[in-house]
């Protein structure tokens, strides 16, 4: 996949926003609605949004100083490569979502949730937008970073921003669902 870097940027802020706009509808809803699970297996509203702070917790950093790090110049083309398209694409919301199993680190299943979850997960997005506008004064395909699942994988910056906002998508859609 190539895709003009301003191009990617700019979907990728636009993105951020809907999904900022989404969780402030949430907010909304009660607490008792927030928490309201179908069975024991499947996840409420305030776990959907905290499975997506607690991978917030990892990346934001990650990519703030990834960025901080860089001496690159940017670039105006950003060329995504195999694996970290297969990794973004993957999760991408589609029609019928394919289940991935989650880290137990990861999984809030059974956490004790209120609505500062989601204060934290708008404050992480504001982050993100932050971080993206940032991210134009890099080079997307050169500065690499880690990936939550194995510190020795790495991922071009472009790539990683792809996956955590699509992730983010994915579980909103997963957190909607969940009241309907």
């Amino acid at each position: 996949m190539k895709i003009k870097t301003e191009s990617l940027i700019l979907d990728l802020i636009e993105r951020t926003r809907q999904n900022i706009n989404q969780v402030e509808q949430l907010s909304q809803l009660t607490e008792k609605e927030l928490n309201k699970k179908k069975n024991q297996v499947t996840w409420s509203v305030l776990e959907c949004i905290e499975h997506l702070n607690l991978y917030g917790e990892f990346y934001i950093p990650e990519i703030e100083q990834k960025i901080e790090q860089s001496k690159t110049d940017p670039d105006q083309l950003f060329k995504s490569g195999i694996l970290g398209n297969y990794f973004a694409k993957s999760m991408l919301p589609s029609g019928k979502m394919r289940k991935i199993k989650t880290f137990k680190d990861k999984n809030p299943n059974g956490c004790k949730l209120n609505k500062r979850t989601l204060k934290r997960f708008l404050e992480q997005q504001k982050q993100i937008l932050e971080l993206l506008n940032k991210s134009r004064k890099v080079n997307l395909n050169k500065t690499k970073t880690a990936i939550s699942i194995s510190k020795l994988l790495k991922l071009k910056l472009g790539n990683t921003f792809r996956v955590l906002i699509y992730h983010n998508q994915r579980h909103i859609e997963q957190a909607k669902k969940a009241i309907e």
